[in-house]
């Protein structure tokens, strides 16, 4: 597999929202903000503004400013003062789906990938994606189930993960041996 895009969603549950980055604080004293970008390319967060709250009914146009340490400082429509971008600390930042690229064929959104069921090559249900990881080395599911004593994960490799059917919603796997 390719690499994942680095998105989640609040609710997989058709929000139709994915989540494209988070405000870490104030930058500065006059309303900037600290803003991490999840978007493969971080700086394609300026390109989906305006931007909502989860619930979708609080909105702000973004604009970068410059980037900075760990994200970038940015602009927040009716953000003035430190105060205000400092109670933002937290707020995760969300665009509509139709909004964002469309992705090749072995590229995913993590928010289309978690939920689905993982089978394994024999068709026996393993579990279901809980989240999706990358710490470095590469992608990794998070698989949970009532037949798992702790969460399971999974390397996100072509080897590991020949099958992903978003349509039927399932996982096909093959994973290491002794892995489940």
């Amino acid at each position: 597999m390719t690499k994942v895009s680095e998105t989640e969603t609040p609710d997989p549950e058709d929000t139709g929202l994915i989540c494209v980055g988070a405000i870490a604080g104030s930058f500065g004293v006059r309303g900037e903000v600290r803003l991490k970008s999840f978007c493969a390319d971080p700086e394609a967060i300026g390109d989906y503004s305006p931007l909502s709250d989860a619930t979708g009914k609080r909105f702000w146009t973004l604009t970068l400013t410059r980037p900075i340490k760990n994200g970038f400082s940015a602009r927040l429509s009716d953000v003035e003062t430190k105060e205000e971008a400092d109670a933002l600390r937290g707020q995760r930042l969300y665009a509509p789906r139709d909004r964002l690229p469309a992705l090749p064929d072995d590229e995913f959104y993590h928010a289309d990938l978690i939920g689905l069921t993982v089978l394994d090559t024999g068709g026996t249900e393993l579990g279901r994606v809980k989240a999706v990881m990358d710490h470095g080395a590469g992608d990794l599911l998070e698989i949970t189930g009532p037949g798992l004593k702790t969460a399971v994960l999974l390397p996100f490799t072509r080897d590991a993960v020949p099958t992903v059917d978003l349509e039927a919603g399932r996982i096909i796997a093959d994973p290491p041996e002794g892995l489940f």
